[in-house]
């Protein structure tokens, strides 16, 4: 068979975007084919044979699977053959062998180049009217997400250790830069949940050069460390931090600015055993960081002048460092995050910047909706926006024509989602769950349990 160059993929993208506008996954190719994206593709689409999912059909379709709430590999599949149908082409197999295979081979620097240059793409072209003061305020935290309980999971992302071997699954611990101008993804991390290097602060460590002099870093309690704020410092990157529970605040001391807001100098921490003795050697003896009670909260920042950064201003917006949770919902919820359903832990990995790639994109038709509305992108409704596009994709409506494409941007800005400042909603759930016990063994072993003595007696709900 022969074999395409890298010059013959844009060819190979604009027949494809003829034929296959009518499948809701490869919608979101036609995002990927603009020209701030295309170079992208082509520089990280390797070389291939013709196959019947050539990578650029292969990406398609892994980005409509994990936008779909079936999200299976035969669902993926069965769209496909129904679009060829419907094109007058053969339908061809509905094994799903020849797909996965094609996943496996889509390089993973194609994948998190093209999700990091959606984000990238919507920090370039965002208004001066979406920033804080003029500055990109990036938003980061760390979560939680659980794959298949198979053996090469398990090796790289072993399961909590109270949790008895073959009853539980592996899980991954991950760490994310988050826009909170447009919500956009800019960076992730991911790791093993437990062990060395395997906590936030770690992941973190490898995220750092996503920030540049002039940001601010907004995070929860957990990041105010002294080595952080001075790695920050040192990049001229602001941080935003509510105080460690572990340090104690005394507005007594240092520089007193007002009211319960101070300026005060931290003493260099001991050496943390992951840092080598010439690094620690590099920080300073000590750093200067501003306190302010907001609330009941003590919050850390470097915005040292209250001149120029009221203590209003700082508990403003340090509230909205929620944003953050919404947008882990949104990923982990909304798109079905949760649980990544690949089988090993390179695919996982590949898994995981789909799920971003999709998220960016659905944050780049948000931040066009608002623009045209001249409102903010974070009024916007990421629920509603993944739902007008799907339904307008599926019901064959799109077109390349601006006024169908404006229509489109209308329907989302219709939906803005509620003012709700300084929410307070309890962590419960109302509906009771299945009066069903918990796996507590492995399933072969609950299997020759029950053949011997039977089900256990229902639970009274």
């Amino acid at each position: 068979m022969s074999h395409f160059n890298r010059r013959s993929a844009a060819r190979q993208q604009r027949q494809l975007a003829k034929h296959v506008k009518k499948v809701d996954a490869n919608h979101f190719f036609n995002l990927l084919t603009s020209p701030q994206l295309l170079d992208l593709v082509e520089v990280h689409l390797p070389e291939h044979r013709e196959r019947k999912f050539p990578p650029t059909v292969a990406l398609a379709m892994f980005l409509g699977q994990v936008m779909s709430a079936d999200g299976s590999c035969q669902n993926a599949v069965d769209e496909a053959m129904v679009t060829r149908l419907l094109n007058g082409m053969e339908a061809g197999s509905a094994n799903t062998s020849g797909y996965c295979q094609a996943r496996g081979r889509l390089p993973k620097a194609m994948l998190s180049t093209l999700a990091r240059g959606s984000a990238t793409l919507l920090s370039e072209h965002t208004p001066q009217g979406w920033l804080w003061r003029g500055r990109h305020v990036k938003l980061v935290d760390g979560t939680t997400a659980s794959m298949r309980d198979t053996p090469q999971n398990q090796a790289c992302f072993p399961q909590p250790g109270q949790q008895q071997a073959g009853a539980g699954f592996p899980l991954a611990r991950l760490v994310g830069v988050i826009s909170l101008s447009h919500g956009a993804v800019l960076e992730v991390a991911m790791g093993a949940y437990q062990g060395k290097g395997s906590g936030e602060h770690g992941l973190f460590r490898g995220l750092q050069e996503s920030f540049v002099a002039g940001d601010v870093m907004l995070a929860d309690g957990y990041f105010c460390s002294y080595f952080l704020i001075a790695q920050m410092q040192r990049r001229g990157v602001d941080v935003l931090f509510e105080q460690h529970g572990a340090r104690i605040t005394d507005f007594r001391c240092g520089k007193i600015l007002g009211t319960r807001d101070h300026r005060v100098n931290w003493c260099k921490s001991p050496r943390p055993e992951w840092m080598s003795v010439d690094e620690y050697h590099g920080y300073p003896d000590e750093i200067t960081v501003r306190e302010v009670k907001v609330g009941k909260k003590v919050l850390v920042t470097t915005l040292l002048n209250p001149r120029h950064t009221s203590k209003g201003e700082l508990g403003r917006l340090f509230w909205q460092r929620w944003n953050v949770e919404l947008d882990l919902r949104n990923l982990k919820s909304t798109l079905g995050m949760e649980s990544f359903s690949c089988k090993t832990p390179a695919m996982v990995e590949k898994e995981l910047w789909v799920y971003v790639l999709a998220y960016n994109l659905i944050r780049l038709l948000m931040a066009e909706a608002a623009s045209q509305a001249e409102v903010l992108p974070r009024q916007m409704s990421f629920k509603h926006t993944l739902q007008i596009w799907v339904a307008w994709s599926q019901r064959q409506f799109l077109a390349e024509s601006p006024e169908d494409m404006a229509h489109l941007f209308a329907l989302i800005a219709q939906i803005r989602v509620g003012n709700r400042p300084r929410r307070v909603e309890p962590r419960m759930i109302k509906r009771r769950p299945k009066p069903y016990t918990y796996l507590g063994a492995p399933r072969w072993k609950v299997r020759l349990r029950i053949r011997k003595r039977g089900h256990a007696k229902k639970l009274r709900a």
